[in-house]
């Protein structure tokens, strides 16, 4: 076990010290110096070797705990987690062919439309810069007569200029940045979550139900080029992935697309 610390005395050299040993033991697991199963020592006997308090420490373990590195487990102790995945690439295909798919007639309706200030939250999603005015929209697409999808996107008019002079009330937004607009890079983020009251309206979904969330963000050479959350009800969607080995060369190229 490293050599402990020397005691410290001040919040801000606390502070310090934290971070330092969220960086060493963050070390020791990439490194596998603690391996996928590793039992690490008592809480108490972390803090005294490192000549920290047991709050001090306590704070770093459920830290690294969080971020997944590790399980603590109650009366039996503090583990190393397996390795994981942080992130998976997945296409997600067009919503009006993940319905059409499923052999029923596909509609969108647009609930609402208009230029605005980016909202404090979509500045942060989006990564946007230099706040300006975005074209917000938000709909609903329909498998049959049912809602399938609700749609909230916001679309930057400065990487697609046309875009506030089209009324998305025939073609989905999605399929026309498909058409119209290239993108380079691309993020999707997955999570389950319940649905507000909003939410719940537009789906004909009670509050509280589960609904899997889909946020997604495309930028072209560095500036964003649309920012979208797509709310399906949880017990009408799932996702499948397929995967084939590749050689490693195949990451060596990155092709233009289109935005979605």
């Amino acid at each position: 076990m490293p050599q402990p610390d020397t005691p410290l005395t001040t919040s801000a050299k606390t502070r310090s010290l934290h971070d330092q040993l969220l960086r060493k033991f963050h070390g020791f697991i990439v490194s596998q110096e603690w391996p996928p199963g590793f039992q690490l020592p008592f809480e108490t006997d972390l803090a005294q070797a490192h000549g920290v308090s047991r709050m001090t420490m306590n704070k770093v373990l459920t830290q690294l705990t969080r971020e997944g590195y590790l399980i603590r487990r109650r009366k039996l102790g503090t583990f190393v987690a397996q390795p994981r995945a942080q992130s998976a690439v997945m296409e997600l295909t067009d919503v009006e062919a993940e319905v059409r798919a499923l052999g029923l007639p596909w509609r969108f309706q647009l609930l609402s439309r208009g230029l605005r200030a980016p909202a404090d939250h979509e500045i942060r999603e989006a990564r946007i810069t230099a706040p300006g005015k975005v074209l917000a929209l938000r709909g609903l697409h329909f498998a049959g007569d049912q809602p399938f999808c609700l749609e909230e996107r916001i679309i930057n008019p400065a990487a697609a200029p046309t875009a506030p002079d089209q009324d998305f009330t025939r073609e989905a937004p999605g399929h026309w940045l498909r058409q119209e607009i290239p993108w380079t890079s691309a993020e999707n983020r997955i999570r389950a979550v319940n649905a507000g009251e909003q939410v719940a309206r537009d789906l004909a979904l009670s509050p509280g139900e589960a609904c899997l969330e889909l946020t997604r963000r495309t930028e072209i050479a560095g500036q964003w080029v649309t920012l979208v959350r797509q709310s399906y009800p949880g017990d009408r969607h799932q996702l499948l992935a397929q995967f084939e080995p590749r050689p490693e060369a195949a990451h060596s190229a990155i092709s233009p697309a289109v935005a979605d």
